[in-house]
């Protein structure tokens, strides 16, 4: 059986190899990017409520010609004569039967005197909105819905979707529920509170929104004498891409497998490396052979 013994320098020769090898890998991973994963994304299907609640503001030609109308009652009762009281009819489809909503539609007809006009619409819907899978998040939001038009209107239809928006990752623990608040203090009698400017001002400081899109909107004009004003649409709820912050072990996981990818290259590099240093003598090394004995 032959030993090989190794010299000083071949020792030190050793220990460098060892050094090149699990080091620098570690160094290529880091400085390329990506080896701490600091994001991380998924698809969900949001689980979204329609809370039945909104405020609805029509213009007519005139700055003074505007009516109102609201679920919150302290609304109503500031409007007082530019209050209207519309018939509204709204329901919620869950097409693929799994157990969540996939659109909202509604019908408003507003009731209008032969005299009036309308030429604007505001509209916002409030909902409840959660998340499950990775995130568990759960906060009340809202649709935005506006149109304007220089020709009085008989209707106006929309069809949209309401898009998830967040302007940083959520964190991947715990149940999110900061913005489980409501959108619109239904309680306050201070008509600032009611005021769309400093809902919407409120609103965009949050993380996570949701936001309404539609572009096809229809606006129909010729409204017959004594019909009422009709708003009727449709908001979809579809699958969003949610990013977050990964967990430790996940972080642990990718980095683990970026570093192990470049250490097989550099093990397989310097195996070579030794294999002709020490076959060829680049550093002395001392071979011993040793006889084993046998017992007879």
């Amino acid at each position: 059986m032959v030993i090989l013994f190794q010299t000083c320098r071949a020792t030190l020769f050793q220990f460098f190899v060892i050094i090149l090898t699990f080091i620098p890998p570690l160094i290529i991973a880091y400085v390329t990017h990506g080896f701490w994963l600091k994001e991380s994304s998924f698809r969900e299907q949001p689980d979204v409520r329609f809370k039945h609640d909104l405020l609805l503001v029509l213009q007519g030609n005139t700055p003074n010609s505007f009516m109102a109308y609201s679920t919150f009652q302290n609304f109503n009762h500031l409007l007082q004569e530019k209050l209207r009281i519309p018939l509204i009819k709204s329901w919620e489809t869950d097409d693929n039967l799994d157990g969540k909503y996939d659109s909202l539609h509604f019908n408003i007809e507003i009731p209008l005197s032969d005299s009036e006009a309308i030429h604007s619409v505001q509209m916002l819907l409030i909902f409840d909105y959660k998340l499950h899978k990775y995130v568990r998040l759960q906060m009340e939001s809202m649709a935005y819905i506006y149109h304007s038009s220089p020709l009085a209107g008989a209707e106006f239809s929309t069809i949209g979707k309401l898009i998830l928006q967040q302007s940083g990752p959520l964190p991947y623990k715990g149940q999110h529920v900061l913005y489980n608040v409501p959108v619109i203090d239904g309680s306050s009698s201070n008509v600032d509170a009611y005021n769309l400017y400093d809902i919407f001002s409120a609103y965009i400081q949050r993380n996570v929104t949701t936001e309404y899109v539609s572009f096809h909107p229809v606006w129909t004009t010729g409204r017959a004498a004594g019909q009422p004003f009709v708003i009727k649409g449709t908001v979809y709820y579809p699958e969003e891409t949610i990013i977050y912050r990964p967990g430790f072990w996940q972080l642990i996981k990718m980095a683990w497998i970026q570093y192990l990818a470049i250490l097989f290259i550099f093990l397989f590099l310097f195996d070579r490396v030794k294999r002709f240093v020490f076959e060829n003598q680049v550093v002395t090394t001392v071979a011993m052979k040793l006889e084993k004995e046998h017992l007879d």
